[in-house]
């Protein structure tokens, strides 16, 4: 007799003269895809048929290999697998259950798959009826919500997760799939809270609930009122919220992991091989001493992180015992993701990040706990390598506000970005975010002990570069709102320094940063006169800048002469600091300086309508990437079937 072989499905004889023989579950899904009652004949078709293991590939296959018209004809069987499907969710046998959430699967991916070009009424008309459709998605949502609360297996609550993510994400724009608007109705809302406020559900399954929540709430948010961001914002259960920070925590962390890795095996010599970030340069950047290790690819809402990547020191599992925080982790992820911009993905999530220290640098409460004195911490930033400074050890970074390492932040992006793919709009974000800060610093009257003089180097360093750059960036950009929020900032520190500087001579060594770089405001004055005494297109932006340059303007016009009157007097050819300094604070008598109004007021961050289109895109590729993830091997869930291989 001839040997026979199990093949891709299929029991082939080793005659070439036999045809193979087709597995069972594979004859039954073709008797599906006829236009006649496949349980005519076999009473027991259905119940047979969620005994059997699911051949994901072969169902999703047969059904993305039919045409519209071909597919209308099945009509009724499909509507008739699904029910019976959502009919299984509710055996007791386990091994049904994983059968029915597998070809639930299969059938939303393939019908979807095949109908991009229909409404989602057709889809939805496709896969449960337009006369069924309302009961059927409320008993299906109903058991999915009690799968993932029950007490029961974990590789089960996976697979329930998994096919909402295919549910969620089967178009490309969610806001497109109206099934959602069942799952919208028949909220799975505290069945996702339940999993991240507990450590054994949140270990398993914690990553893919942030992501479900996030593409949840995110359906037709502009257009009407989503039940889940409505629950979302008056969620105060603090295991709940401590649960879904450790999942994005974990999430960022081990993002980060994988870039010390990589940067660590690029030191070896191996990896600037493969890699190279080098800036454009234009006259004012110079150039990296190495390059910079690419970034890990897995971007938002792919991959989860595996759980035991995470070190102890870095972030335990358990809130009980964390030794770091999630905003430590979040600024550390910041800091890789802003150094490249031209990416494009990488230049979106350093918008996102800037976008999130906005929020977060507008709320009374985070700027309490940013600023207070008595939270310190140490927070390694990476730094991009760059050939005029050295690599700080992290053994000398000092412990401080956290606020601190903010700031940092935005000088370091300051500096290492002044290229010809000038990110305007991630500067301006960045110069607001600092804005925001003093006018907390300001209202509160907090004195933090930082190296301002780090800042207001890279302020002027970057105000000297949109001058020396002036004809390429205008092409691209209105530099002036950019200049306007720099000269702003000092400003402010010149009208309201007094109130947040740490010491008197804090405001003393404004003053001489200001004198001694006195050049690149003088020259930032001549370009904004000369363009606001012409007709053209930049006439009312380059004459705000002239305004607001008259405090910063008063000072050099009062100093400088006092000081070249010293060095007269006194025969020294060069003052040194000090000398400066004490000419400085014996002339601060006869200054006379002009009140600004506004400078410690701004426009509060608002996502409709300015950043809508920034987000649809974001969840776009988020939903892209999901998709793309749930391959067959992550359905098939082979370990939970010999979970449940016999069933009583």
């Amino acid at each position: 007799m001839a040997q026979t072989e199990k093949k891709g499905g299929l029991l082939r004889k080793s005659s070439a003269s036999k045809k193979p023989l087709k597995e069972k579950v594979v004859l039954m899904y073709d008797e599906i895809f006829t236009t006649e009652d496949p349980s005519k004949c076999n009473p027991r078709f259905w119940e047979e048929l969620f005994l059997m293991k699911v051949n994901l590939e072969y169902l999703e296959g047969k059904l993305e290999a039919l045409d519209g018209e071909e597919l209308m004809k099945i009509k009724d069987n499909i509507n008739c697998l699904f029910q019976h499907c959502i009919q299984a969710l509710g055996e007791e046998h386990p091994i049904r259950v994983v059968n029915a959430l597998q070809t639930l699967c299969a059938l939303i991916r393939g019908v979807h798959q095949k109908n991009k070009s229909t409404s989602g009424f057709d889809i939805i008309n496709m896969l449960v009826g337009f006369d069924k459709a309302e009961l059927c998605m409320k008993n299906l949502m109903e058991s999915l919500d009690s799968l993932l609360c029950a007490e029961g297996s974990e590789s089960l609550k996976s697979l329930c997760l998994k096919l909402l993510l295919c549910l969620v994400t089967v178009t490309d724009n969610i806001s497109q799939n109206t099934i959602l608007e069942y799952v919208m109705i028949n909220s799975i809302f505290e069945a996702i809270l339940q999993i991240l406020s507990s450590p054994l559900s949140r270990r398993e399954h914690g990553y893919d609930a942030v992501v479900l929540l996030a593409l949840l709430v995110n359906y037709r948010k502009y257009e009407s009122v989503n039940p889940y961001i409505v629950k979302l914002s008056i969620v105060d259960d603090e295991a709940t919220l401590n649960g879904m920070g450790l999942v994005i925590a974990q999430a960022l962390s081990e993002y980060n992991r994988q870039y010390k890795d990589k940067e660590e095996e690029h030191q070896t010599g191996f990896f600037s091989a493969l890699t190279n970030m080098s800036h454009p340069e234009m006259g004012l950047m110079t150039t990296p001493t190495s390059p910079v290790p690419t970034t890990p690819v897995t971007p938002l809402g792919t991959t989860p992180p595996s759980s035991d990547v995470i070190s102890s020191a870095e972030l335990p599992l358990d809130a009980d015992v964390q030794t770091s925080n999630l905003l430590i982790t979040f600024l550390k992820y910041s800091s890789i993701v802003m150094q490249d911009t031209k990416d494009e993905h990488r230049l979106h999530s350093g918008k996102l990040c800037l976008i999130i220290l906005t929020c977060i640098a507008e709320d009374q409460y985070a700027n309490a706990f940013l600023h207070d004195d008595n939270m310190n911490f140490r927070v390694n930033l990476h730094r991009m390598p760059m050939r005029h400074r050295k690599k700080a050890a992290d053994k000398n970074l000092p412990c401080r506000p956290l606020v601190c390492a903010v700031l940092d932040l935005m000088v370091e992006f300051i500096v290492t970005h002044m290229m010809k793919e000038f990110p305007m709009d991630l500067y301006v974000r960045c110069i607001q975010i600092v804005h925001k800060l003093l006018c907390y610093q300001k209202k509160c009257r907090v004195r933090l002990h930082y190296t301002w003089r780090e800042l207001w180097s890279a302020l002027i360093n970057l105000l000297k570069f949109l001058m020396s750059n002036e004809t390429v960036l205008l092409a691209k950009h209105n530099i002036f709102t950019l200049a306007l929020m720099v000269v702003n900032l000092f400003n402010m520190f010149i009208t309201y320094g007094d109130t947040f500087l740490p010491t008197p001579s804090s405001y003393d060594e404004l003053y001489y940063e200001i004198i001694r770089m006195h050049q690149n405001f003088d020259n930032l004055y001549s370009m904004v006169l000369r363009l606001s005494t012409n007709a053209g297109q930049w006439k009312e932006p380059a004459s705000k800048v002239t305004h607001a340059l008259v405090n910063i303007r008063a000072i050099i016009n009062h100093f400088n002469p006092k000081i070249e009157s010293y060095a007269a007097v006194n025969h020294i050819s060069q003052l040194s600091e000090d000398q400066v300094l004490e000419v400085v604070r014996s002339n601060y008598d006869t200054l006379t300086l002009k009140l600004q109004d506004g400078l410690d007021q701004y426009e509060r961050y608002s996502e409709q309508h300015k950043e809508a289109a920034f987000f649809k895109e974001l969840v776009r590729s988020i939903s892209i990437n999901v998709r793309k993830n749930l391959a067959f091997n992550t359905l098939s869930q082979e370990l939970l079937l010999k979970e449940f291989s016999t069933i009583s």
